[in-house]
């Protein structure tokens, strides 16, 4: 028997982005285990990925391509080889962008991190084509913008400082199930004396392990850190000296903050305003009066309200107010992805675009539901005849999915589904191309949780007829004629593309050291803006941003009511008075790993948490078959009647693939399409609903 270990890297939506060890025997890979000298993996994976080899060998892996033999959404395929289906797929592309090329659209978000299997010869393909251009907003785009106002790009502290911190307030996040190697370095911090507090509407499995559980009601974040601002200029627990070096608009931040006394912001949060007042004491006190350092974990959740953007700039201006900066185990991170010197020109050549007379239009993946369905488009620009859908699978993760899915069910619209099974959005492709699992190719991944590049190996030879997604757009590019240089660029061609060269934040680090080593660690300080120097246009933290007045925005931090809420669409409230938010299930990530049988059977079936006095007000007793409706659908599930959920609000954990729902719905029936105040982002957390016994259901 042959026995190797492979160096790998996981390649899902996940800050941890962690190291990995593959062991193949024989050519088949057995296992798939956390490399223990990687400081962020220490040998520990999440239960999802300790099981890839599931995933690699799954009975239902698409092994060749197939063409759709049935009614679109029916899933009834028969296998064709790979000269036929690109073929087709070649001549209805060219015979579509000889017409326009903006009536065809890529599809893709973040089912590979990996930026050779991502946006490279995928992007170079559509530039070349004059394709329309996504705007890839669904998960972070938001938070994203708004970072960009507050510090100049995507960066905030190292986690792997967090065990000295004395504070950690995990906003809006629940690490134990998305974000595990943070959730270990905070267990250290506890030991040591930290003091842990959660804000969620939903005390999540980490909420109930932290010290303190604040349940602010959805899209009300940015009022409680106002507050927070307010109680801290109110009892001067400010960082003077930080605040008079490292800082822009402290004079009009204050005016700002003046407006949201405790009691008030208590009131929009449907919180008490003593949470507040302890909060931002214990903050301020910390920081401040004992020169301790703490630290904020912001996460995605909680901008994914209209107000998402304003609300996480309000968060991103705490540390700075206290100096929490100072500290190597002090400040905030939502994303570290900022720091990597990534050289997207070289990977996805948009020199290739056509310039004449004016660039491809751009269709946001967020609307993507009303886009397919000839709204809202660009005017003068042509309906979206052809879509190429890869790392996604949006007929159940896009939002407002009963009008996706009717995109989608178009007849005239060709559709190019890459994939490893038959997804909820495969089951409505014109052609399905089997794609390769991680561990059948080759890539190179930055992270957003911690500062290390990692390589990711080919352990093991395609299954099947599966191709790289490099390798299948390479095919249709030389079919399409495509015969500029780069569409011969190989998998490790590309990989030694993807660094900046020459960037001091990457020294010592390129593709053959990076392959050879498995993980790099940028060369970044261990307190990154203890002395200031961010990169904002003024080198400091904006409080007052002069970029957001160019773009028509408030310049500072603000609360934005959500859209769905009873102070802001009351009429509304009266007929769907439950609030409800979708985040993880422990067992899944996104769709991903839905159909393997072991974490599937882990999760059960869907199930919608609600609390005792709002159960109790329908008639819902724990274990009932519920119906959760509003204009837009409704979906089933099993209630689980529980304070977890706090009065007002459910909880539906997903996504579910819809065709694996009892009802053949997930909870993205219900959320809208509309988008945040910044980031053109999604509001999948701005939702209002009504639940009813499912017997009383009408279908």
């Amino acid at each position: 028997m042959s026995t190797r270990i492979v160096r790998a890297a996981c390649p899902h939506d996940c800050p941890d982005s962690c190291a990995l060890l593959v062991t193949v025997e024989d050519g088949r890979a057995v296992k798939v285990a956390g490399d223990p000298d990687h400081p962020g993996t220490q040998g520990v994976l999440c239960t999802k990925v300790s099981r890839y080899t599931e995933r690699t060998y799954h009975p239902d892996r698409l092994l060749s391509p197939m063409k759709r033999v049935g009614p679109k959404g029916s899933g009834q395929f028969a296998p064709i080889g790979w000269d036929e289906a690109l073929d087709i797929v070649a001549e209805r592309l060219g015979a579509i962008a000889a017409r326009d090329p903006q009536a065809i659209v890529p599809y893709s978000y973040a089912g590979t991190m990996g930026l050779v299997q991502g946006e490279s010869m995928a992007a170079r393909f559509f530039h070349k084509l004059g394709a329309s251009l996504l705007d890839r907003t669904i998960c972070a785009s938001a938070g994203a913008t708004a970072l960009r106002y507050t510090y100049g790009a995507s960066v905030g502290m190292d986690i792997e400082h967090v065990e000295d911190a004395k504070l950690i307030v995990i906003w809006g996040g629940n690490p134990i199930a998305s974000n595990l190697h943070f959730w270990t370095r905070v267990q250290q911090a506890k030991r040591r004396g930290a003091t842990l507090v959660a804000i969620d509407p939903y005390r999540s499995l980490t909420a109930e392990k932290c010290h303190r559980h604040i349940a602010p009601m959805p899209g009300t974040d940015g009022a409680l850190a106002l507050a927070i601002m307010h109680v801290l200029i109110r009892d001067d627990l400010l960082d003077h000296d930080y605040i008079a070096r490292h800082t822009v608009g402290f004079d009009a931040l204050r005016d700002r903050a003046a407006q949201f006394s405790p009691a008030r912001a208590a009131q929009i949060c449907g919180i008490d305003a003593e949470e507040i007042e302890w909060l931002a004491g214990l903050y301020g006190k910390l920081a401040v009066r004992e020169r301790q350092p703490v630290a904020i974990r912001l996460n995605y959740g909680m901008q994914r309200a209209h107000g998402g953007g304003q609300a996480v700039r309000a968060v991103a201006c705490l540390p700075s107010l206290v100096g929490a900066w100072r500290h190597a185990a002090g400040g905030l991170q939502l994303s570290t992805s900022g720091f990597f010197p990534i050289d997207n020109a070289a990977l996805q050549r948009p020199d290739l675009l056509p310039s004449w007379p004016r660039l491809p239009r751009t269709i946001n993946m967020s609307t993507i539901g009303d886009a397919l369905l000839g709204e809202g488009l660009p005017a003068g620009t042509p309906p979206i005849e052809a879509i190429v859908v890869y790392n996604s699978n949006p007929v159940a993760v896009a939002p407002h999915s009963g009008k996706v899915a009717a995109g989608f069910a178009r007849e005239d619209l060709f559709t190019v589904v890459l994939e490893h099974f038959r997804t909820d959005t495969a089951d409505y492709a014109d052609i399905i191309l089997p794609a390769t699992t991680q561990l059948e190719h080759v890539d190179i991944h930055k992270a957003y949780g911690h500062t290390y590049f990692l390589a990711n190996n080919q352990a093991i030879a395609p299954l099947g007829e599966a191709l790289p997604n490099t390798e299948i757009f390479r095919r249709l590019a030389r079919r399409m004629g495509f015969t500029e240089p780069c569409f011969a660029d190989s998998d490790e061609d590309i990989a030694a593309q993807a660094i900046v060269r020459g960037d001091p934040r990457a020294a010592g680090i390129d593709w053959q050291t990076l392959k050879e080593s498995g993980w790099q660690k940028l060369k970044l300080p261990a307190a990154p803006f203890a002395e200031g120097g961010f990169p904002s246009p003024t080198g400091k933290c904006q409080f007052y941003a002069a970029e957001m007045v160019k773009d028509g925005l408030d310049p500072l931090p603000g609360y934005v009511p959500p859209y769905e809420a009873p102070a802001s669409a009351p009429e509304l409230a009266a007929r769907y008075p439950l609030a409800m938010i979708s985040p993880p299930a422990r067992n899944f990530l996104n769709s991903t790993f839905v159909n393997v049988d072991s974490l599937r059977a882990t999760e059960g079936e869907p199930h919608l948490d609600i609390h005792p006095d709002d159960a109790a007000a329908r008639g819902i007793v724990d274990g009932m078959m519920v119906r959760a409706f509003n204009d837009r659908g409704s979906m089933q599930a099993r209630a689980r009647v529980t304070d977890r959920a706090r009065q007002g609000l459910v909880v539906g954990l997903s996504i579910w693939w819809k065709k694996l729902a009892p009802d053949g719905k997930n909870a993205n029936e219900l959320t809208s399409q509309r988008l945040t105040d910044m980031g053109r982002a999604p509001v999948f957390y701005d939702c209002l609903v009504q639940v009813e016994a499912a017997a009383q259901a009408v279908t």
